[in-house]
């Protein structure tokens, strides 16, 4: 094995430290809700991967993994080829994240479970892990993604970087380094390995690079925590080292909140999706149902004003959407569509060039307006604040902020249930959910078969 570079620095030992973190989980160890939040996690992400797999991107991405050639050990979600590990990562990742219906976290300000699950799933099918194994590197995986989130915020997402790739590519590492049990010196050579390979851009939401995103932040992780295994060298300190991680790409660091309270678990706050369209629309949506709820209707809507913090300028303000990926990210698109009472889960008709292009859609969108609140509103909330002035001279309003996590756990589940089913197709559901739900004695290859095509 090559020598390792050692730290050059005097700092807080972040890397070494969030290594050795994740390395340490098992699921045996794991608090029960803690387990069934990361299950939850698993089902969530299946269905929306399945539901995503016919999307025009997905057949790019195996026609090229095709291309490539490689093993077939490993299997992609709803189809009947076969590839390798890394192009399964790939692959799958970008399945999963392409309807921007996979679940948040706002400790990460990104997508945790796209970037980290198809990672775990592709390594643990080549290596035939188990399901306990899965669940183990899943959350070191996950709370690798909220620390290094912590590491680096606000900062770091206001500079124009997508965390689901930059942040989760570590992540994905992290989670690999845990299924492939190396020992803490090499899980931070694969953080370092991962870390130099950061990268993904905000501005390209609202095309088919966002989801690929995922897909280079599970490929990558994977990489880096392989070639870590066979001992490829490198600097151990990147997260926190003079010229490193952080100091390259945000203007913060934040070492205190990155390590604070270690038996604080992120996946606890796990944000699911219920409308598919980008999470920074979703306080926006749930304000209008509130005012539909109460008696509002679209005939009598003359003005909106919808209030949301500046960071949604680079987020989800695409002001005139030509396309149903553009749609995802358009406050004014999603408030018209809650208005006029559409299916803002409806995968197959709302979100369209035909729905954008629609006269009664357009007609409501023109009269929504957008304000960019500055301090003392957090630069980062997900919160809305929506007013709406009637014919009549009403002047009606509501506010919602989707950041908070769901406390009633049971009817989280049943909601999570019901999509589930929705996304994934009676049939193919139940057998899949089952396997799921006994995730701790499956293995990877049963689950798997279960969502291949």
């Amino acid at each position: 094995m090559s020598a390792v570079i050692r730290p050059q620095t005097q700092t807080t030992a972040v890397t070494a430290t969030l290594a050795e973190w994740a390395l340490s989980r098992d699921t045996a160890k794991l608090p029960a809700d803690v387990r069934e939040a990361a299950r939850r996690c698993v089902l969530d992400w299946m269905g929306v991967a399945l539901a995503g797999a016919s999307d025009p991107l997905i057949r790019i991405l195996i026609g090229a993994a095709q291309d490539e050639g490689g093993n077939t050990a490993c299997t992609l979600i709803a189809q009947r080829e076969r590839v390798s590990p890394m192009q399964a990562a790939m692959i799958n990742g970008a399945t999963g994240h392409v309807l921007d219906y996979d679940d948040v976290n706002t400790g990460m300000t990104g997508h945790p479970t796209a970037a980290v699950l198809p990672a775990v799933l592709a390594l643990a099918e080549s290596r035939n892990a188990s399901g306990s194994e899965i669940i183990a590197a899943f959350v070191a995986g996950y709370e690798t993604a909220a620390r290094v989130g912590q590491l680096v915020a606000p900062g770091h997402y206001a500079r124009g970087y997508h965390n689901t790739c930059s942040v989760g590519v570590v992540a994905a590492a992290a989670a690999c380094a845990r299924l492939l049990r190396l020992d803490v010196d090499a899980a931070a050579r694969a953080l370092g390995i991962a870390a130099t390979q950061a990268s993904g851009l905000k501005s390209q939401f609202g095309t088919q690079c966002k989801p690929f995103h995922a897909g280079v932040a599970g490929q990558n992780g994977l990489r880096a925590a392989l070639l870590a295994a066979r001992g490829m060298e490198s600097r151990t300190d990147m997260l926190e080292r003079r010229g490193g991680f952080a100091a390259t790409l945000s203007p913060d660091y934040n070492p205190d909140a990155a390590l604070a309270d270690p038996q604080r678990y992120f996946v606890r706050e796990n944000l699911f999706k219920y409308h598919a369209a980008c999470y920074g629309t979703h306080s926006a949506i749930e304000s209008i149902r509130k005012l539909r709820a109460g008696g509002l209707t679209p005939s009598t809507v003359r003005r909106v004003t919808v209030r949301v913090a500046q960071s949604a300028d680079a987020m989800c303000n695409i002001q005139n959407p030509r396309t149903g990926l553009e749609a995802k990210f358009s406050l004014r698109f999603m408030a018209a569509a809650a208005l006029l009472g559409l299916d803002t889960a409806g995968l197959d008709t709302t979100y369209s060039e035909a729905t954008c292009a629609d006269h009664s859609l357009v007609a409501m969108r023109d009269k929504v307006t957008i304000e960019l609140m500055q301090s003392p509103w957090p630069q980062h909330t997900l919160k809305a604040e929506v007013m709406v002035e009637t014919t009549d001279g009403q002047r009606l309003e509501a506010a919602y902020d989707a950041s908070v996590p769901e406390n009633d756990l049971r009817a989280q589940g049943e909601k999570l249930d019901t999509k589930f089913s929705k996304l994934a197709g009676d049939v193919r559901a139940d057998a899949l959910r089952k396997q799921i739900a006994r995730l701790e004695t499956t293995s990877a290859k049963e689950l798997m078969a279960a969502c291949a095509g």
